[in-house]
């Protein structure tokens, strides 16, 4: 079941209206029965206001407020990953972004976001020659592989995890996305 902040019958309110009508209004039973009705659909606004702090906590926010949490800190979140995952992911975002880039940062990013073992295959970032004028070694173009290994293969949403590493890598390098189980 997932937390809503919509109108939750019978919570109680630590505000009452009633209280700070004029003192006539406050012996009226309509007007006491119409601002209590009122005081029902505002309470669950009083409490998400009371526990605001909790909201920017990713162990605590609730579910539905998670993915716009993880928005304000960059993170995308995937429908299909397990709760505590997105939660770690967003608890963990500020700490994955200063090594955003790097292999060591996408290995990250990928093991926290799939929950597998990842590896991590680049082409080399420099490359010299021990002779002058003779072709430079590896391949011209920077690219990288990048092998995922997950005990299971189908909860993996290929294009999703796509999404993410082409997020994550310097935008100028290629990348093949490989999924496998084990590892």
């Amino acid at each position: 079941m997932t937390a809503t902040r919509a109108l939750v019958p019978g919570l109680p309110t630590p505000h009452a209206l009633g209280g700070y009508l004029p003192a006539m209004y406050q012996e009226d039973r309509f007007a006491q029965a119409l601002t209590a009705g009122l005081d029902e659909v505002l309470s669950p606004v009083i409490a998400s206001l009371d526990n605001l702090a909790a909201y920017h906590d990713p162990d605590v926010a609730p579910d539905d407020f998670l993915a716009w949490l993880g928005g304000w800190v960059g993170t995308e979140l995937d429908d299909t990953w397990p709760q505590e995952r997105c939660r770690e992911l967003v608890r963990r975002a500020v700490e994955i972004f200063r090594v955003r880039g790097t292999a060591n940062g996408l290995r990250a990013h990928i093991e926290l976001a799939t929950g597998g073992r990842v590896e991590i295959v680049e082409s080399g970032g420099v490359a010299w020659s021990a002779q002058s004028g003779a072709d430079m070694p590896g391949q011209p173009e920077p690219r990288m592989t990048i092998r995922v290994y997950v005990d299971d293969v189908s909860g993996i949403d290929t294009r999703a995890l796509d999404r993410l590493v082409s997020a994550s890598k310097p935008a100028h390098v290629i990348h093949a996305l490989e999924i496998a189980t084990g590892g």
